[in-house]
């Protein structure tokens, strides 16, 4: 075995080493750590459903039916009536013909690519792609190519030399470290002239963008006959847990007889489920919680501009402001942990060398009050 305890020791000294938080409290806009209350810009709990009332008593609810478990996969005795009325339930909020339930989204990336893709062939990603789709793109032993982020005249030569007949381009919706939006219109054109299909991850973008919450897709009009292969998670703006995949008919019959990552895992408890449920009603219902969430972006960047900092051009919760280098980045999320605001510091190898960065999320658990604290500490940065 390695040295691991060498290897350790080399991160730390390259301020890469990770630690985890223990958390004490609910999620929401202040957590508690070891104690000490903070003012949190760190979560993924977009529309601030992480803790609401109404799905906890779904929740509850769910459990007290279902019992905690859900006891085996979905193709042995594990797919109960809830998970059902889920699926049905995505797949008509996302636009899509059915949509198949996965434990996480990792799992479902996975499952998704490596169901679809072989030896024979062509798997395209962008560059800035969620670890998941890349580890489906190389699990799938597929020919895997990348293109430079966004950069779709590489994409359009990548597609124009290909020799392989099956042809997938994968992509984030939103991209998770920079919080900019694919040019998803451009991709699905490049599909269509090139004959291949296209897999979007939109598991920053479900709930949070389009009118009613559809994410990417519904926010550029993008359908099933656009191609795209959706994915998307149920632990962010849903504040619940789970992932699932929509498409066509034969897309998901073949994920429930080929993904092995559907096939040879437990399915989530069934109160899960019913927590999305709920979940997906307020993001339905409740289109304020979005305009009071955009309305929070739009103060932080104006307030930024004047700050000096430099922050990334993301129109969503995402915000991250680029450092540089690791030790900066790890002493600018300590300054403002002292200030009691929990920012964390993000680097490499999640984000690129020299690009360390404070990733800076709202929630619209948020307030105005609190953004302006934010950036009254962001000022006092040195």
């Amino acid at each position: 075995m390695k040295d691991l305890n060498v290897l350790l020791s080399k991160r730390k000294q390259e301020n890469r080493y990770r630690k985890r938080e223990i958390v004490s409290s609910v999620q929401g806009a202040s957590i508690q750590i070891n104690g000490k209350s903070y003012l949190n810009f760190s979560s993924n709990d977009y529309l601030g459903l992480a803790n609401d009332p109404a799905i906890v008593e779904a929740f509850n609810k769910g459990a007290n039916h279902y019992g905690v478990g859900s006891g085996a996969a979905h193709l042995i005795t594990g797919h109960s009536s809830i998970h059902h009325d889920l699926e049905q339930a995505l797949a008509e909020h996302t636009g899509r013909s059915r949509a198949l339930l996965f434990s996480t989204g990792y799992m479902a990336n996975i499952g998704v690519i490596t169901a679809l893709c072989n030896r024979d062939d062509l798997v395209i990603e962008d560059r800035l792609n969620h670890a998941s789709l890349i580890d489906g793109g190389l699990y799938s032993n597929a020919n895997f190519k990348r293109y430079p982020h966004a950069d779709m005249s590489s994409l359009e030569s990548i597609l124009k030399n290909a020799t392989s007949k099956q042809r997938l381009i994968v992509t984030d919706g939103v991209f998770s470290m920079d919080g900019d939006i694919a040019p998803l219109n451009e991709i699905a054109s490049l599909s269509q002239k090139y004959n291949a299909d296209v897999l979007v991850d939109d598991a920053h973008g479900l709930g949070v963008l389009g009118k009613h919450g559809g994410g990417v897709c519904e926010s550029l009009s993008l359908n099933e006959d656009d191609k795209p292969i959706l994915m998307a998670t149920l632990g962010k703006a849903f504040g619940v847990f789970g992932a699932f995949v929509a498409g066509s008919n034969d897309l998901i019959e073949w994920l429930i007889q080929q993904a092995r990552t559907y096939v040879y895992t437990t399915a989530i408890p069934p109160a899960i489920a019913a927590a999305s449920l709920a979940s997906l009603k307020i993001i339905q219902t409740q289109p304020e919680r979005r305009e009071h969430l955009n309305d929070l972006i739009t103060q932080f960047k104006k307030g930024v501009e004047s700050l000096g900092l430099q922050l990334m051009p993301s129109q969503t919760p995402i915000q991250p402001i680029v450092v540089g280098d690791e030790s900066r980045a790890l002493k600018w999320s300590d300054e403002l942990r002292n200030q009691g605001l929990l920012v964390k510091a993000i680097r490499p190898p999640t984000v690129p060398k020299g690009t360390s960065r404070l990733r800076i999320t709202f929630s619209a658990a948020h307030t105005k009050q609190d953004v302006q604290r934010l950036l009254v500490s962001l000022e006092k940065l040195t």
